[in-house]
Formats: structure tokens, sequence, C-alpha cells
């Protein structure tokens, strides 16, 4: 049997994707308490995250969501990993409140923010030693939130994966809205 590696490529990175889930689950949580939630999407849904992330363009301007709309359409998938908002009643005053009784319930809790990021930073390490190229995104985490992928989550970003010759999160280009 021969196997080709452009028809298997699919398959590999969706097996490397579930293998950087587990990276983020496993990641350190504060206070052992985990409230992260992960999701991969690939496939139609990938298209449905693109063009909301298109329409957003017009809610709040800012013009990079098309850039980045765009370039997930070149991934192979997409990681999303986002948070539940989960106080941790340390009173640590990193959210910038003394206590967190007197945190407003809009103001995340800095320790629930830290933990999504080291579930993202531990994600981005699995795809490191798999030899992928990724990106992070704010833009394409924050409209699957809109889409409500992690339901309840806050603080939701997104990681696009690609196994190409050429990394497409690198040279990005900015675009213009169509007229």
């Amino acid at each position: 049997m021969i196997l080709n590696e452009r028809d298997n490529r699919h398959k590999q990175v969706l097996a490397a994707a579930c293998q950087m889930m587990t990276a983020a689950r496993t990641a350190p949580k504060g206070k052992g308490v985990d409230i992260i939630e992960i999701a991969l999407i690939e496939g139609a849904d990938l298209k449905s995250l693109s063009d909301t992330m298109i329409s957003m363009v017009e809610e709040h301007g800012m013009k990079f969501f098309l850039r980045d709309a765009e370039n997930i359409m070149q991934a192979e998938c997409v990681i999303v990993i986002g948070t539940h908002s989960h106080p941790q009643g340390l009173n640590c005053s990193h959210c910038g409140y003394l206590k967190c009784e007197l945190k407003p319930s809009a103001v995340p809790c800095a320790i629930n923010s830290t933990d999504v990021g080291i579930a993202i930073g531990s994600a981005c390490a699995m795809a490191a030693d798999l030899r992928l190229d990724t990106r992070v995104m704010f833009s394409a985490g924050l409209a699957a939130q809109q889409l409500d992928i992690l339901p309840g989550c806050k603080q939701v970003y997104a990681i696009a994966i690609s196994a190409s010759s050429k990394n497409p999160f690198f040279d990005r280009k900015p675009k213009e809205p169509l007229q």
C-alpha cells in the first residue's frame, strides 16, 4: 500500500488537534478548578465561523476580522477555548478590585483569564511539538462566542491550525470591506 501524505493530511491534523485539546484540558488551573471548555471546528462550521466574523465588521468596524475570516478558511480546523466566569474568591486584586465581592460581574476574574491563557499556551506548545502551524485569534474566538459554540463561556479564543508547505498565518495582509 502507498499512502500519499496529501491524501491523509486532514485526518492527521484532526488527530493532532485532539492532542492539542488534551494539552489544554490538562493545563494547570487556578485552585484546581476546571472551568475551561474546548471544541474543534471544521468543514462547513468553519465557513459559518468565517461568515460570522465578516458580519461582525459592520457591528464594530474592526477590519482585521476580514483578514482573519479569510485566514481561517485556509486552516484545516480551528480549536476554540473559553472559560466560564467563576471568581475564585482569592481577593488577589489582580482584576483591579480589592475583594472579589466588589468586582462587577462584567469584569472577568483574573484567575479565569490566566487559566484560559495557560490552556491556549499548552495547546499551542503541543502544536509546535507536532510541527503544526497555528495562530491564536481573538477575532475568531469572539465570533465563536457570538455563535455560542461554547455555551456559557466568556473570554473565548480560537486557534487556527494548518499543515501546509507555507504557514498561511504568517504573511497576512489587511483586507478591505467589499463595497
